[in-house]
């Protein structure tokens, strides 16, 4: 594996772990409450769980397609939803 395609798909697998932890304390908050507003951040943690399976999968499995050139946007982009998660994940716990 190369090793863009292998920061790239860490940084997925971080997201992922990061999104699986949110879905369980959504998941708690909904069954302790009933309250609507924890079903619909489970829905959008799934969605972006799902988005990052892809990306994931997409690293290991097309990475002779992908450009070297456009490898730093990937990352700022992967890197930027992991930065984005953590906040919302101590949010969260706070």
């Amino acid at each position: 594996m190369e090793s863009t395609s292998l920061v790239l798909s860490v940084v997925s697998m971080a997201n992922m772990g990061i999104l699986g932890i949110l879905v369980c304390i959504f998941g708690r908050m909904y069954v302790k409450t009933r309250a609507q507003i924890p079903l619909g951040m489970i829905v959008v943690a799934g969605m972006l769980f799902l988005h990052n399976v892809i990306g994931a999968l997409a690293y290991f499995s097309m990475e002779e397609i992908f450009s070297h050139d456009i490898f730093p946007y990937m990352l700022g982009v992967g890197i930027t939803e992991l930065v984005g998660l953590v906040i919302f994940l101590k949010i969260t716990l706070d």
